[in-house]
């Protein structure tokens, strides 16, 4: 249970910031992260070491909240009016000048269809690297950067 423990320790903030990027809400991107540790207690016997650790975790995470949106009956879930991107510290001024654009570049990066969205917020937000995006998908890392590439064409013809 300690070596569980340390897992946690490690891979908790990361997971946490992918289903933020998932759900644009802390507290379900919360509640589906300790459902994800949870689940992957329950189901470690079936880790069999061919990804990484946090890949298998995010994969278990991204099941669970579709699994949430199939149980409300949605495809995507809205952008709050009020919602700010996951950042590192940013003093108050930079934040007032720099708000109103961000939340337009993430209201577009909201608008990609699947799987754009995801693989441009896993390795924008995420910072994954392409073979783990790909290991998370289950495609190669090829497919990874291509699907990138054409992400942020579609955003750049949108902006």
């Amino acid at each position: 249970m300690e070596e569980f423990h340390d897992i946690y320790a490690v891979y908790a903030n990361q997971v946490k910031r992918f289903l933020l990027c998932l759900t644009a809400d802390a507290e379900l991107a919360e509640e589906l992260m300790q459902e994800t540790f949870y689940q992957a207690v329950k189901s470690i016997d079936r880790y069999n070491g061919n990804c990484h650790l946090s890949v298998w975790l995010c994969q278990i995470a991204k099941h669970l909240f579709y699994d949430y949106l199939k149980k409300k009956k949605v495809q995507t879930v809205p952008l709050p009016e009020n919602w700010e991107p996951p950042s590192g510290e940013v003093g108050p001024e930079e934040r007032i000048l720099e708000r109103e654009g961000r939340k337009s570049i993430y209201r577009c990066i909201h608008g990609l269809e699947e799987p754009y969205r995801e693989i441009f917020l896993l390795r924008a937000l995420g910072e994954l690297s392409f073979a783990e995006i790909g290991e998370l998908f289950e495609r190669s890392e090829n497919w990874a950067r291509v699907t990138y590439y054409r992400a942020r064409m579609k955003l750049s013809e949108r902006m």
